[in-house]
Order: structure tokens, then C-alpha cells, then sequence
């Protein structure tokens, strides 16, 4: 089998990879039967040379490969007849900015897996960026808290040389003692906590939470119990929420009239109403400043999330007088940080950590002849739809 990592050309330009030079020496000595090619590139987090230095060849011409390996999208005149690919496609969702990409895929007869789609038979994710996601969306928003209100700068994630680069810089500096709400337990939220835990930033419960002062920064967690609660008042149930998140109204009120810096890590459905609606922020009781929407659903869970931001510009302000964006740090908006490919400002650490979970989860399963989990993460193949991602129909027709 001969496996290509190709170049990354969506724009906005990402710099991930999904092995880095010396896991693909540990693969190709692992499986013998396995060579690893690499499409040049300029803008990767590991240089060309990097890969050559570790005998890895670089071919512009990737056609001979059995499976193509990237991280984003693939622009639709790139993509190779009859061939397999392996990335994040965001179609799954009927994406309209990815319609044509996807029309093309079957068209060109392309076998699709998607990473998003890797799951074991519950239906939990095996992989993602989300970590990472976590940790620099938290760093980019206590970056953001101290612009507003002047109190230190802190250099961003993407011009540190790497995390504990990064880190090293809350030595200098002092947070406040500010309310911190954070939403979710999973892949994204648990990077949230990683960074709060290093710099030794408390975890309250939700009663002390709402009702105590304290002289030091803490932080709440909140699941999709304490953020929803059943229209006709009965008990939360978390099976139905998941099949009817429409029969829920948010709960999440109560804290935002004592939060200051508000960190949404939570996956969010469709269906599911607002934390908070426009009206909500105009309240005078909504105390919350600072957002940093590391999931990024634009016009989602987070009302004040009006678009996404980009790593060079990850901060817009929000006016809730208006429902209009404007310039951030202005006392009468909300700064909100919406920056959707958060884990590109730390690329190495990223990409080693999504290697090593592709390394021991999926690589094995991929140089079988048969694997349920590839087969479940298949979303076309001969130039159609394989049954579990036949609702997606309509979008290529």
C-alpha cells in the first residue's frame, strides 16, 4: 500500500499534517507492506526537508497512491479520479460551502472517508482536533479579557514556537478573580480544562458558583442538564433531549448575570435553543463581556456569534443595542472570539497528537481488506452513497 500525505490548498491555508516525519519511519518500519509519500509543500508545519532528512520521499505526483491523506477540504479540481481519500470533508451536515466539492466526489467515482465519521459502534468519535481546539480557544480568550480591560497581553498561540512557550507567559502575569463558565465535558472542553488546571485555576460547584463571591479566579463546568430544562417542567432526560432538543428551553441565565469570561467547548444541535437570544444581552442584568466560542456555531448556541474569525483577526465586537458587529474592547459590545481552526496555531503538537491517535486506532484497521470502523466512516464509494449517508441525497442531486 502506498499512502500519500497531500498538500494542503484550501484556503485559509491549515498547517496541519496527519503524521509527522518521525511517525511515518514508525509506520513504515511497523508495516512493511506500507510506503509513505509526501507532496511537497510550503506552508506545512514540517518543512519538506523534515521528511526528506528522515528518508521519506517528496513527489509532486501523488496518482500512484492507494490512499490520500490530509487534514481539510480537498478543492473539487484537485481531487484525483477513482481514488481514496482520507479527511475532514464537512458534508455531513449539508454544508452549502462544500456541495460542490461533494457532486464532484461522485462524479469522479471517489472513495470518500471522512475523520469526522470514524466512530466505534456507540457512536463515539475515535479522533478529532478538539484538545487543541480547547486549550488555544481558552488561551486566545484570557488573551482577549486583558486587551478589554488592559490588564496584560499575552502573545498568541501561533507566534509562540510551541505550547510551552506559550504557557510560560501566565508567569507574568496575574488573572483577576473573574467568574469563568465553561460548557461541556468532551474532546474540546477537556482541552479547556488542561490550561485551566496548569495555571492552578479552581473548579467550583454550580450552587457556590451562583451565589458566592471568591478573591481568586474560578471556573464552573456545565453539562446539557444544567444548561436545558424541560418545557413542561418535568425531569431533565438526556435520551429524549438528544432525539428532541426542541422540547427544552435553555437554563442558562443564571449565569450569565455573574460571569465574566463565558468558554462554550460543547457540541450544540440544531434543534436545541440558544443559551441566550439577542433580546437576553440587552438585559442589564447579562453580565458577560468576554466569549470565546472555541465549537464556533455561527448563529448557533451563542446569539452573539454572528460569524467566525480567522487566527490573524480572532476577536470582533459585538453591540447588542444594535445586533450589529463592531470594533472589539468598546465598553458597549461584547468581545467575542470565534476563530474556527483553532488547533493551526499550535500545528506540531496538533498534528502529533491526531498521528498518535490515528497511529492506535485507525491506521491498523485501514491496511485491512475489511474494517467496520473504515466502513462506517465511508461516505461514497464507485459514485454513490453508502447506505448510512444516503440522507445526503438531495445535496448532491
Amino acid at each position: 500500500m502506498i499512502l500519500a500525505l497531500i498538500r494542503e490548498e484550501k484556503k485559509p491555508v491549515d498547517t496541519r499534517v496527519a503524521f509527522s516525519p518521525e511517525q511515518c519511519v514508525w509506520l513504515m518500519n511497523k508495516y512493511p507492506e506500507l510506503k509513505i509519500i509526501v507532496q511537497p509543500s510550503p506552508i506545512r508545519c514540517f518543512s519538506d526537508y523534515e521528511y526528506d532528512a528522515e528518508g521519506i520521499e517528496i513527489r509532486e505526483d501523488v496518482s500512484e497512491a492507494d490512499v490520500l491523506v490530509g487534514i481539510k477540504e480537498v478543492p473539487k479540481e484537485k481531487l484525483i479520479e477513482g481514488k481514496k481519500y482520507l479527511f475532514f470533508s464537512h458534508t455531513i451536515k449539508k454544508q452549502p460551502h462544500n456541495q460542490a466539492m461533494m457532486k464532484e466526489i461522485i462524479r469522479k467515482k471517489i472513495e470518500l472517508i471522512d475523520y469526522e465519521c470514524l466512530v466505534w459502534e456507540n457512536g463515539e468519535r475515535i479522533l478529532g482536533f478538539g484538545h487543541f481546539a480547547g486549550i488555544v480557544g481558552t488561551h486566545n480568550s484570557f488573551l482577549t479579557y486583558g486587551k478589554r480591560y488592559k490588564l496584560f497581553d499575552l502573545k498568541p498561540a501561533h507566534q509562540c514556537k510551541d505550547f510551552q512557550e506559550m504557557l510560560e507567559q501566565y508567569k507574568r502575569i496575574k488573572i483577576p478573580a473573574i467568574k469563568i463558565c465553561v460548557t461541556g465535558t468532551g474532546r474540546v472542553a477537556r482541552g479547556v480544562f488542561d490550561l485551566l488546571e496548569k495555571l492552578n485555576i479552581r473548579m467550583v460547584s454550580v450552587q457556590n458558583y451562583l451565589t458566592k463571591n471568591f478573591d481568586e479566579p474560578v471556573y464552573v463546568v456545565l453539562n446539557t442538564s444544567q444548561l436545558y430544562e424541560k418545557k413542561d417542567g418535568k425531569k431533565f432526560n438526556r435520551e429524549e433531549f438528544h432525539l428532541h432538543p426542541e422540547l427544552y428551553e435553555s437554563a442558562f441565565l443564571p449565569f450569565a448575570k455573574v460571569t465574566n469570561l463565558f468558554l462554550n467547548a460543547i457540541y450544540w444541535h440544531p434543534s436545541a435553543p440558544p443559551f441566550f437570544t439577542k433580546a437576553d444581552m440587552r438585559s442589564p442584568d447579562f453580565r458577560i463581556k468576554v466569549i470565546g466560542d472555541i465549537t464556533c456555531d455561527v448563529d448557533g448556541s451563542v446569539a452573539a456569534t454572528i460569524r467566525d474569525t480567522s487566527i490573524d483577526n480572532p476577536v470582533f465586537g459585538y453591540n447588542p443595542a444594535t445586533e450589529k458587529e463592531e470594533a472589539p474592547y468598546q465598553p458597549q459590545v461584547i468581545d467575542v472570539m470565534a476563530v474556527s481552526n483553532l488547533p493551526n496555531e499550535l500545528p506540531r503538537e496538533a498534528s502529533h497528537e491526531f498521528g498518535d491517535k490515528l497511529i492506535e486506532y485507525v491506521v491498523e484497521e485501514l491496511v485491512e481488506n475489511s474494517s467496520n470502523i473504515i466502513e462506517r466512516a465511508t461516505i461514497a464509494r464507485g459514485g454513490k452513497l453508502l447506505p448510512r449517508f444516503e440522507y445526503l441525497s438531495d445535496y448532491i442531486s
